[in-house]
């Protein structure tokens, strides 16, 4: 199993609410949830880079 990076993560008490209830809609721990939608943010910016390269290299 790939080893993963633990950190401390402070929030808003409001904000964890809103990640707890959108993990819970989605059968994810909290954590879980976390990662899902950092993984997508990442690869939403890949694919702005990307696309800004292209653009570039007109």
């Amino acid at each position: 199993m790939a080893s993963r990076k633990a950190f401390l993560l402070r929030m808003d008490p409001t904000l964890w609410q809103e990640l707890e209830t959108w993990a819970q809609t989605e059968l994810r721990s909290v954590n879980g949830q976390i990662e899902y939608v950092l993984r997508q943010a990442v690869a939403r910016r890949r694919n702005l880079d990307s696309d800004s390269l292209k653009k570039a290299g007109k």
